[in-house]
């Protein structure tokens, strides 16, 4: 397990959301945010992550809430993207913030929590057993429960930051040590899951923050 002598946690400016790379690059759509209100309630929406592939392997990571349908189209146009360009969606989980927009890629392979789809076929995978869902050999969906029982994270190797993780709430900013625990249906092995994700990939996407760079002390 990880301790926090072992690395930093960096946070990256709003200006770097952009990771190009060869033969996948990584792009935030949306920066998430979770904002507590003085009624007791909190205003919340996921980050929204898009993985291109020159050949046109497009991934999309999480959709926002279902109020963000129509911002997301105008974002993958801005990309040079339809909805029906996006060759598979992974919603990291089943909250209603990071999955809300399903409907707009009806031809889309579709992974959320440990059920992989396409419309209404669902097919065997070993997600459930703890293993990566392979897309090639650069892009993998891996298993990091803690915050649900069935979350996973987008792994993306190769990228000028080197190894992305789109980790959806497994992190829910860089600066969530004090919080995190809170949200979570299970705290060890959510703890678990984020020692991974530290000891393995270069960048990190939160679910509600900025992205951050890990740097490891030994």
């Amino acid at each position: 397990m990880a301790s926090s002598d072992e690395f930093q946690k960096i946070p990256l400016p709003e200006s770097q959301l952009d990771f190009p790379g060869d033969p996948y690059s990584v792009s935030i759509l949306k920066v998430g945010y979770n904002n507590p209100q003085p009624d007791g309630t909190f205003r919340a929406d996921g980050t929204v992550t898009l993985v291109t592939a020159a050949d046109g392997n497009n991934i999309l990571v999480d959709t926002g809430g279902p109020w963000d349908g129509d911002f997301l189209v105008e974002c993958l146009r801005k990309k040079g993207l339809r909805p029906g360009d996006v060759r598979l969606v992974v919603g990291t989980h089943g909250h209603s913030d990071h999955i809300g927009n399903l409907n707009l890629f009806p031809s889309a392979d579709v992974i959320v929590g440990h059920d992989v789809s396409r419309g209404d076929v669902y097919r065997p995978n070993r997600l459930s057993l703890g293993h990566a869902h392979v897309v090639d050999e650069h892009v993998r969906v891996v298993p990091t429960p803690g915050h649900t029982g069935q979350d996973v994270s987008v792994q993306v190797k190769g990228t000028s930051a080197g190894t992305v993780l789109v980790a959806g709430d497994l992190f829910d900013c860089c600066r969530d040590e004090d919080t995190w625990r809170s949200l979570s249906l299970d705290p060890a092995a959510q703890e678990a899951s984020r020692g991974e994700a530290l000891r393995t990939a270069d960048v990190i996407v939160p679910g509600h923050g900025l992205p951050f760079r890990v740097l490891r002390n030994s």
